[in-house]
Order: C-alpha cells, then structure tokens, then sequence
C-alpha cells in the first residue's frame, strides 16, 4: 500500500473512531449558549415589571392554608376575592434567597450537570400515552417495560444528558403503584440525572426513601439528590394547583430538587401575544419560587416558564410550531436576568412519526433554545405527537441530533492556530495545493467536527449501489442492539433487592418478575 493511501485509511480510521461519539472534543455538555436574544433588554425590564404587576394586584388564587399563612407572614396578603397577592418588594427580597449554582446530580459523578450561566444540557421529559411503531404504524398504550428501555437508551446515548419520565406505565392502573414504580424504572435504568412527578405527598416520600435506598442512606442523597421533581403547581391562569403545594412543601423537607413548571397554553390559558404568555408565565413561577425559598432559603429549583403553543384555528397544542421555540428562548432570557437556572421544552414535534417534519419541528425548536442558553432542554429525545406519542428508535436519532444542536451552538474559536496562516502559506507555497494531508487537519478533525453516528453521508450513486437501509432502519437496529445487551439495574443487584423487599408495589423491570398491586387485580 503506498504511503498516500495507508496515510488516508489513518484518517478515515480515526474519523469512524471517534463517529457519533460524547462528550469528545467536538461537543460536551454544557456548552454555553446564549447567542439568540428575541427579547430586547428592555423587553425583559418590561416583562418583568408585567410579572411582578401580576402577583401584587391580580394575585393567585387557590392557595392551601399553609402557604397563605407562610407568605403572609413574609408581607403577603390575601385579597376580598381570596387571591393571595404578592408585593413586589417582597418577590425581590425573596429572590435573592434563591438557589444558584447547584448541580443536578447523576448517581455517581461523572454524569453531573452544572446548569449556571448559559451552559445547555439536552434530555428527556413528558407523559406519553402510547408507543407508535414506525414500521407499521401501529399505536399501543405505554407501560412500565417501555419507560425502563428508554431510561436504558438515555444512559447508551451519550448526548442525552438527563432523564426524566417520558411515558406513562398504562399497564400498572393505581396511582401510587405507578408513580412509584416510574421513579423505580428511571433510577433502575441510568445513572444520569433523573425526574419525575408525583400526584401526592405520600407517593413522593416513599420514593424519596426508595431514593435513600439507592444513594446508601439519607445523608449520601441530601448530598447528592439525583432526582428532580418536575411539579405543575400552577393550574393556569394563575391558580395554584393544592396537591402540588404539597409536593414543594416535601420537597423543601427533604432536599429534592425541584422543576417548578407553568405551562400554560397560549391563546387558551395564557394569553395570545408572546410577551403576554411570557409574562404570564413568569409570574407564575415567581410565585412558586417565592414559596419554596421562604420555606427553605436557597433551596435548589429550576425555573420552569413553559408556555406552550395552541394551533389557534383548531386550539390543539402545537409543540413543533416555530413559535414554540421562540417562547422557550424568552423563557431562558428571563430565568437568566434572574440568574437561577431553567428549564424549558423543545423536541416536542407534532409529527406522529420520524420524518421530514418530525426532523425540522425538533431541529428548530432545539436549536433556538440552546442557541438562548436554556440550561436544562427537556423533551429533547423520543416525543412525538406533542407529547401524546414516543418512539424508541427516536432516541438514537435525536442523540445525532441533539449533537449536531450542540455543535451549532458552540461556535468556533479565534486564535492563532484556528486562522491557520501558517498552514495556509505551507500548503500555497511550497505544498500540495490542498490541506487533506496536513497535520493540522487531522489534529483538528476531532475538536472542530462533530460526525453522527447514523447519518450518511455518501453520495446517491454510492448509496444506491450499496443498497443501503434507511436511516430509520438502521436506527431500529442500534435501538435493539442496545436493549439487548445484558445488564442488572444501574445501582447493583444488592440495592434493587432491598427495595423490592422493602417495597411491595415494586415491580422488578430486570428479572421479569411483577409484583401486582391491588388495582391490577381488578
């Protein structure tokens, strides 16, 4: 073999190495955004002044006893109407309490995320109902077996940074049993950091002491809470949701991290204009921060203004709309003039299947907001039909994806070897004429380029006499490659069993086995 060719095949060797690889040198989590501005600076001053408007004159309504004795007694009060009204002074003060610079812990420490500044993450979150199959076409209900194979997924995918509940286990029909046993298939399935929701207090504290299981005790988990609680306490327009209270209450007792959402529906339960859903929206989670800070000052919870999208001749949700992902990059903006982390959703297609506009809903959606920064992007992987819908071979191909959002949001760099002169002169005066063999390139090719793992990227001649599958094909058969690798739930067969003895309503997603719960009997 000559020295050109054996100097190429080096090349491609090194390319096909390091392919659909992370975090490399190319991407990692984290990477800062903040690039894409759609508010002014004097538009989030405005938007702020709206929100702050809100809480003192128009106030919320629906808060329990103990959060209207709790703000009271910190400067609130409770109108002739019984809306709990919040001064603004009083938001400020409370503010400056907030929790910042936290991490969102993994179970062990190298799957930690630090959601400061503008630094983005991309992962999972929503509530599917049914699992469309791509090859048929064909709609099944969710269950428990499908949530434990996609928190598999996102531990393989290596651009899929957190996991938070994605669908809803069907199969199991008592609440408590299925809020538990959803907690118990994400911690099972990955050690990233995980989410998810519960519908009372005493579901919550049982799986935070299932929680303590996992961590080795309840000091290892109040140092290192891996999970955070994605709560909707908000029933907008502006209503408190009372159980959900609860579940802010327990978590400031017992040091779980919080996702404080409002995800009002513009047009239906926010108002029509962006910067009014904004607005709305913001104020919202101001309240919910306020709450959870005068119960336990600094305490770590990301602020979740998530006003989504109705398609306004129909009133249907419109997740993939352009729109939807102008409002999360607003979102991000003002989480970041209050300097306390975010989350917002973006990936959510309206699409029922992985194709052509599945791909530009969830491209364009993404990418805005992590061009804005957004810290924590969620429903980033898997969601289809505006949440109502999952795939699993659609998070092998949002893992491609979410690299490629990645890489467009970190920019170049600007220094002497990145202008390359040298090179330049090297290879025009006295080289080759081209930069295919210089050191320069292939030193480069790993922290300049991100290559995915699926996408092709041959020519249509090659690719039609190769007789090549569909991109969807070949994700179908990574997916399976990977759920069929052999392995025991994530922290170890010795903790899962002490869960499994200590709690009956567990079913154990790795050994098959199930333990019913009173309703499934029914």
């Amino acid at each position: 073999m000559s020295r050109t060719r054996s100097g190429r095949s080096a090349r491609r060797a090194a390319r096909r190495d390091g392919a659909g690889s992370g975090p490399t040198t190319s991407i990692w989590p984290g990477i800062e955004g903040g690039h894409y501005r759609p508010i002014p600076k004097d538009g989030i001053v405005a938007i702020h002044r709206t929100a702050l408007r809100i809480l003192e004159e128009i106030g919320i309504a629906n808060a329990t006893p103990r959060c209207i004795e709790t703000v009271t007694a910190a400067g609130g009060s409770v109108s002739e109407a019984g809306r709990l009204l919040i001064p603004s002074g009083m938001v400020e003060r409370v503010l400056e309490t907030a929790g910042r610079g936290f991490k969102l812990y993994g179970q062990t420490p190298e799957f930690d995320l630090d959601p400061s500044g503008t630094r983005i993450h991309l992962g999972t979150s929503g509530a599917a109902v049914h699992i469309v199959d791509s090859e048929t076409g064909a709609v099944r209900d969710t269950t428990l077996a499908d949530l434990f194979d996609m928190a598999r997924l996102a531990q393989a995918l290596p651009n899929i940074h957190m996991f938070q509940r994605t669908v809803v286990a069907r199969d199991i029909l008592d609440p408590h049993a299925m809020e538990l046993n959803t907690a118990y298939a994400c911690a099972a399935g990955t050690k990233k950091p995980i989410g998810t929701s519960f519908s009372s207090v005493e579901t919550m504290r049982a799986a935070v002491e299932m929680f303590h299981i996992i961590a080795g005790g309840e000091d290892a988990w109040r140092a290192r809470p891996y999970c955070c609680i994605s709560t909707c306490f908000i029933v907008p327009p502006l209503t408190f949701a009372e159980e959900a209270l609860g579940i802010i209450e327990c978590a400031a007792e017992t040091g779980t991290p919080l996702k404080l959402v409002s995800a009002g529906q513009a047009g239906a339960t926010s108002p029509a204009p962006l910067a009014g859903a904004v607005a709305q929206q913001t104020a919202e989670v101001l309240a919910g921060l306020v709450y959870v800070n005068l119960l336990n000052p600094g305490h770590p919870a990301l602020f979740g203004a998530l006003p989504f999208v109705s398609d306004l001749r129909t009133g249907a949700m419109s997740g993939g709309s352009a729109e939807q992902g102008v409002l999360m990059a607003a979102c991000a903006q003002m989480a970041q003039f209050y300097g306390i982390p975010c989350a917002v959703s973006a990936g959510m297609t309206d699409s029922k299947l992985p194709d052509f506009q599945a791909g530009y809903e969830k491209g364009i959606t993404e990418l805005l907001s992590a061009l804005a920064g957004a810290n924590l992007i969620y429903e980033a992987a898997g969601m289809y039909g505006s949440l109502l819908a999952a795939s699993k071979e659609s998070f092998v191909l949002d893992n491609d994806l979410i690299g490629s959002v990645l890489r467009a949001t970190r920019g170049f760099e600007i220094n002497e070897d990145a202008l390359a002169f040298e090179v330049i002169r090297d290879v025009c005066l006295g080289g080759p004429g081209h930069f295919l063999g210089s050191d320069q390139t292939l030193g480069r090719m790993q922290s300049d380029y991100y290559y995915p793992a699926l996408a092709d990227r041959t020519t249509p001649q090659a690719w039609a006499d190769a007789d090549t599958p569909t991109l969807l094909q070949t994700a179908r058969e990574k997916t399976n490659e990977i759920l069929n690798q052999i392995s025991e739930p994530v922290f170890g067969s010795e903790r899962n069993a002490a869960i499994l003895k200590r709690f009956s309503e567990i079913r154990d997603v790795w050994s098959g086995e199930t333990v019913l719960s009173p309703a499934d009997n029914q």
